[in-house]
């Protein structure tokens, strides 16, 4: 959808990545020394808009220093780079992506003929896996679905030995649903009371203000015997201080309907339109050429895109991290769970048609067909393709709750392919506040961290949006892994993914647990690395191994 020091550190480089072919590059990077800066508490307007661009020890902000690389790689020739985005549907027509979306040169647009015999017809910018889907299930809704009639109402005793698995498998998942469906109805009246109130409460302070502009100053400074209107005060005073607005109040409430609406629906098939069978790998030619979607229900991957490679310095909204590179629209992720077919053939797709890096902003807690998407990882590492996925935003540790697709074996320990790089979310402060309060994480199941906290990009119709999320964070250092690429294209995807591990910005100090803010614990406890990734410092290292 939406851990120690140097020690516990060296090993899990050991444990973790001794499948990569970079041993040389761990002894070129040498010890990681920790960083220790005092980073701002408040970010100017453009430092807002910009910050993931940022450096820690010039700007006192914890971006990923790409101005300071971009300015490095001053003199050097680049190639373009090919980056995949697995996701919805996306805005390829916006001012600042479309001179930056990749064109597949071998086939006529518009001549109903597939001129390069690949299976897609019509596959000039990309394809659409999704067909005319939109709204979509979760897949702890289509698992109970499909399990509820075979086991419901029986016990342990009543399933033949073979089916305990599967039985078991059903309580887990009919537990999960209903405990989500009761959360989501909840939240979604929890939510439409408080922005009722928002509501209420801004109109009446611009009332008391003469004006319906007005900062949170000019609030502060309120007086009044009026109690309600006190109260009011203090409510938008809270509210502003955690970033909360109509906006974030809109989409809270769009969220947690849909959740109700189509992700928890059991009645309706909302895949039935495109006509495939979900359950066979080799019914694999089906969907459109329709990659933008729904302009107005679809912002995700136009988002997402503008991460990465936005145009730079073109004077318009906003810059990606990387220049030089094509985007490819891969859709397959609807607004509800990705299917396991699509997103195996979205990733093969990107794969033969030239991209050398894919991000894949999603993810979901179960996955019947694994085995088809990790042979879809396997496939891309074959291709020295590197994917970058998000971790996930359910505050969750990874290492115990799998977020699906994962490169991690279902032993919990080894990896499938050495060529998928997980990213956490982290803000712009390098402090007890580095990690994101959603943000998934884990020693083995999360590489590295990357901004995901109010990133500034592209949506739909030529606009510009501040969102959250590791889906954020993964195109941030998709865009470094495209960088890297683009400059260095003689290092395979496994020592690019080195690279960027072994260079990242690293603390030992202690965080705010994601999902618990009163439990600290060290920041090399929740990721592989202990690391927010830093694309100057992995310039630097990719010089030496180059060299």
């Amino acid at each position: 959808m939406k851990i120690t020091k140097i020690s516990l550190f060296t090993l899990a480089l050991t444990l973790g990545l001794a499948s990569c072919k970079t041993i040389d590059i761990a002894k070129t990077a040498g010890e990681n020394q920790v960083v220790s800066v005092t980073t701002k508490k408040e970010l100017s307007q453009n430092e807002k808009d910009n910050y993931q661009h940022l450096s820690l020890i010039d700007n006192q902000i914890s971006g990923v220093s790409a101005d300071k690389a971009h300015k490095a790689l001053e003199g050097m020739t680049p190639t373009t780079i090919i980056v995949g985005v697995v996701d919805s549907g996306m805005d390829i027509e916006h001012e600042d992506l479309k001179n930056v979306i990749w064109t597949n040169e071998d086939e006529i647009a518009g001549n109903g003929i597939d001129d390069d015999k690949n299976g897609f017809v019509d596959d000039i910018h990309g394809w659409n896996f999704l067909g005319k889907v939109e709204g979509e299930t979760l897949e702890v809704t289509r698992l109970y679905k499909k399990l509820k009639p075979l086991y419901e109402g029986k016990t342990e005793a009543d399933v033949p030995v073979e089916k305990k698995a599967e039985f078991k498998l059903y309580q887990k998942v009919k537990a999960d649903y209903t405990k989500q469906f009761e959360e989501a109805t909840a939240m979604y009246g929890q939510y439409k009371m408080m922005a009722d109130k928002y509501t209420t409460v801004k109109a009446a302070i611009a009332k008391q203000l003469g004006k319906d502009n007005f900062t949170l100053e000019e609030v502060a400074a309120i007086t009044t015997d009026d109690e309600a209107l006190k109260g009011g005060v203090q409510f938008y005073t809270a509210m502003a201080k955690q970033g909360v607005d109509e906006k974030r109040f809109a989409r809270a409430i769009k969220y947690f309907k849909s959740k109700v609406d189509f992700y928890l629906n059991t009645e309706k098939d909302f895949r039935a339109v495109v006509g495939d069978n979900t359950d066979d790998i080799n019914d694999n030619h089906y969907g459109d050429n329709d990659i933008i979607g729904n302009k107005e229900t679809e912002e995700h991957a136009t988002h997402v895109a503008g991460i990465i490679g936005a145009e730079r310095n073109n004077g318009i909204g906003m810059n990606g991290i990387a220049g030089h590179v094509k985007i490819m629209a891969v859709r397959v992720v609807p607004d509800g769970d990705e299917r396991d077919k699509d997103v195996a053939l979205g990733i093969r797709y990107a794969v033969d048609n030239g991209a050398k890096v894919i991000n894949m902003s999603f993810g979901k807690g179960y996955s019947p067909h694994r085995k088809w998407v990790e042979e879809a990882i396997k496939y891309a590492a074959k291709h020295d393709v590197l994917l970058v996925k998000a971790a996930g935003n359910d505050n969750a540790n990874v290492d115990e709750t799998p977020q699906f697709p994962t490169d991690l074996a279902e032993d919990g320990i080894n990896e499938v392919a050495d060529n998928v790089i997980s990213v956490g979310a982290s803000t712009p402060y390098f402090n007890e506040k580095l990690p994101t309060d959603f943000s998934n994480y884990g020693q083995k199941g999360t590489d590295v961290f990357a901004p995901g906290y109010k990133v500034y990009s592209t949506i739909p119709n030529n606009k510009y949006e501040y969102f959250d999320g590791t889906s954020m964070a993964s195109p941030v250092v998709a865009g470094v892994a495209a960088v890297i690429r683009s400059y260095f294209p003689k290092l395979t995807a496994g020592q690019v993914k080195q690279i960027i591990m072994l260079s990242g910005n690293k603390t030992d100090q202690e965080v705010e647990l994601p999902g618990d803010a009163s439990k600290k614990v060290p920041f090399t406890t929740i990721s592989k690395t202990g690391t927010v990734v830093n694309l100057y410092k992995a310039i630097e290292l990719a010089k030496k191994v180059s060299k």
